[in-house]
């Protein structure tokens, strides 16, 4: 088995092995993954944090000794980068999104495989309680952000990216998808009981959930529809006051703070 590594800011994760084919995720720094399988010019991975499988090119991919891949994979949340911030060695500089994985990191210089790279930026460990409170801070820091199918950064961002990344920052993992999401935490029955940083999820007619959301006060819910907004919710689902109408079905209505 081979691993690898995410060591640059965003790497698009595709449906099938072209440029043409739909971006279905993205990998953000820091983030490991398993190959499983190969092409003449791209691998297929299965990322560790959620699972998640698709197509990266192959000039985009960084191995991974397996000894680091299981160190690093002991704690995939353990440490992240609040907003953007840059990291910078001798030869090169980048930005790297909020979500960013941050292994081995020490006196802000993050190590993989021997190379180095020192941290200019805030972060969050894991190892705090997770707090409502946080989780509607951050998701509030991605307000107006551009929706983009597959996208899990400010620049560009889906549902359930925004509730995996925003859940990431703040020591708690979710699965990539809202349906996946919708399978974790404790089931709560009414809206009446939902609070600040629980999450709500929608269906179609046919029944399959396809869109979440992260719960605010006063009957408001924060999500990723356009962009990530925020409208009104109740019992029936998402009402857009600024088209008068409801956009999205509530289906369930989840718990993740145990």
């Amino acid at each position: 088995m081979e691993f690898g590594i995410c060591n640059i800011s965003i790497i698009a994760v595709r449906q099938e092995p072209s440029e043409r084919s739909e971006m279905v995720t993205q990998l953000i720094f820091g983030e490991l993954f398993e190959i499983i399988d190969k092409s003449k010019e791209w691998i297929k991975i299965r990322l560790s944090f959620d699972n998640y499988e698709g197509w990266v090119s192959r000039i985009q991919f960084f191995p991974l000794e397996e000894s680091s891949y299981k160190l690093f994979n002991k704690f995939p949340v353990d440490t992240t980068a609040m907003m953007f911030s840059s990291l910078h060695n001798e030869n090169e500089k980048f930005n790297i999104p909020p979500g960013s994985s941050l292994p081995q990191l020490s006196n802000n210089i993050i190590t993989i495989d021997n190379k180095q790279y020192v941290l200019n930026g805030e972060i969050s460990k894991a190892n705090t309680k997770p707090d409502r409170d946080r989780i509607v801070d951050i998701a509030m820091l991605y307000l107006n952000s551009p929706y983009l199918w597959g996208g899990r950064t400010p620049f560009g961002i889906d549902c359930s990216g925004f509730t995996q990344i925003v859940f990431k920052i703040n020591g708690i993992k979710l699965m990539r998808d809202a349906s996946q999401q919708s399978t974790q935490g404790n089931t709560i029955s009414f809206i009446s009981e939902a609070q600040a940083g629980d999450l709500a999820f929608f269906d179609n007619e046919e029944e399959e959930i396809i869109h979440v959301g992260i719960i605010l006060d006063k009957n408001k819910i924060i999500h990723a529809s356009g962009k990530v907004r925020i409208d009104k919710i109740d019992h029936y689902g998402i009402f857009n006051i600024e088209i008068n109408k409801y956009t999205h079905k509530l289906r369930l209505l989840k718990n993740y703070f145990y």
